[in-house]
């Protein structure tokens, strides 16, 4: 449970919306990229330049949305699409 105003998508409002995301580990989900990306990160035959982060997991994210609708302080009801995670699985 958030405040609306502290999503930091500029929403002027004091309104509380359920926000879910998706977390947890995936490495029992790697796939062949994933293996050989570890494996060419660790011998150092790729290197990440250094604003990137490279992982060679799979991640945790949402496959699938929902759309949060509050009112904001002009008694205005607003909708955020695609904002809370509905579903989630391990990409990458």
């Amino acid at each position: 449970m958030v405040k609306v105003r502290d999503l930091g998508l500029g929403f002027n409002s004091d309104e509380i919306v359920l926000f879910k995301y998706c977390s947890g580990s995936c490495h029992r989900a790697r796939s062949n990229y994933d293996l050989t990306l570890g494996s060419l990160l660790r011998q150092k035959l790729i290197a990440p330049g250094p604003q990137e982060r490279v992982l060679s997991h799979p991640c945790c994210r949402p496959t699938r949305y929902e759309a949060v609708s509050f009112m904001d302080v002009e008694n205005t009801w607003q909708t955020v699409e695609k904002l809370s995670a509905a579903e989630c699985s391990c990409i990458g």
